[in-house]
C-alpha cells in the first residue's frame, strides 16, 4: 500500500542533505510526476514510483557526492518505471499462456488417449523441475494462490516466485512440444 506523496520523509543523514532533497522535492516533484504519468499512463503508479525514487535517494550513503541530484532522481525514476512496465508485460505473458488447446464437447477415444499421454508428459515435466520451482508453479498455477501468497510461504520475493513460475511454464511447454529444455 502506498501513501500519497505530499512531502519527502525526513532523511537520516546530515541536515544539509535533507535540505537539498527537500528543495529538490519542492522544485521538481510536479515535473517528476508528470514525467512518470506519461510513461506509466497511471497517476497512482507514477506516485508510487516517485515515492520509491525519493526513498532510494534518501538511502544513498553520500548524496552530497552526486553533483546533479535532479538528474539522478529522474534517471532513478525512469529506471523504476521501465522495470515496472517490463514486469507488467511479463505478467501479461504468463496469464496468456495455455497448455491445452480448445477442447471439443465429446472427444473421440483417440483424443482421450492422446490427452492422457499429454497429461503424463506434463506431470513428468513438472516432476523434473527443481523443488522450489515445482512448488512455486504448483501453488500458483495449479492451486491458484497469488504470487504474493506463494512468496510469503516460501520466504522469497514476489519477483523470484514469478521467475520460478515463468521457468516452469517454459519448461512444461517445451516438454509438451517435444523440444529440449
Amino acid at each position: 500500500m502506498s501513501v500519497p506523496l505530499t512531502q519527502p520523509a525526513q532523511p537520516t543523514g546530515s541536515g544539509e542533505t535533507g535540505e537539498r532533497i527537500t528543495a529538490l522535492f519542492e522544485a521538481h516533484n510536479r515535473a517528476l510526476l508528470r514525467f512518470l504519468t506519461c510513461r506509466l499512463r497511471s497517476t497512482q503508479e507514477a506516485r508510487e514510483v516517485a515515492q520509491e525514487a525519493y526513498v532510494r535517494l534518501l538511502q544513498l550513503d553520500s548524496p552530497s557526492g552526486i553533483g546533479y541530484l535532479r538528474a539522478f532522481l529522474f534517471k532513478t525514476a525512469a529506471n523504476l518505471a521501465a522495470d515496472r512496465l517490463k514486469s507488467a508485460s511479463r505478467r501479461g505473458r504468463i496469464d496468456r499462456l495455455e497448455f491445452f488447446g480448445d477442447s471439443e464437447a465429446a472427444p473421440s477415444p483417440e483424443d482421450g488417449i492422446a490427452a492422457q499421454q499429454e497429461l503424463t508428459r506434463l506431470l513428468g515435466a513438472i516432476s523434473d523441475l527443481p523443488p522450489k520451482c515445482r512448488y512455486a508453479f504448483i501453488m500458483h498455477s495449479i492451486q491458484g494462490h497469488s504470487l504474493q501468497e506463494v512468496a510469503d510461504s516460501m520466504n522469497l520475493s514476489q519477483r523470484m516466485v514469478r521467475l520460478y513460475v515463468e521457468r516452469a511454464l517454459a519448461h512444461c511447454r517445451n516438454q509438451l512440444a517435444g523440444e529440449p529444455t
